[in-house]
């Protein structure tokens, strides 16, 4: 996964918002990472301009 690249949220490990499920099936933009504990998350900006990070399991390149 690079900066730049379309990512579609394919799934969600664990419990979020309904602003963020409902993002679940969406296409976004890789803008950055995120050191974890257990490995590295990308972040991901929306077409509506919000952005979050998530585990690179719960996206699939596009």
């Amino acid at each position: 996964m690079q900066v730049g690249q379309n990512v579609k949220l394919v799934r969600l490990r664990d419990r979020v918002s309904s602003g963020i499920a409902g993002k679940l099936g969406k296409i976004g933009v890789i803008t950055g990472y995120k050191v974890l504990d257990g490995g590295v998350g990308v972040i991901v900006k929306f077409d509506d301009n919000t952005s979050t990070w998530f585990f690179e399991d719960e996206v699939k390149a596009v």
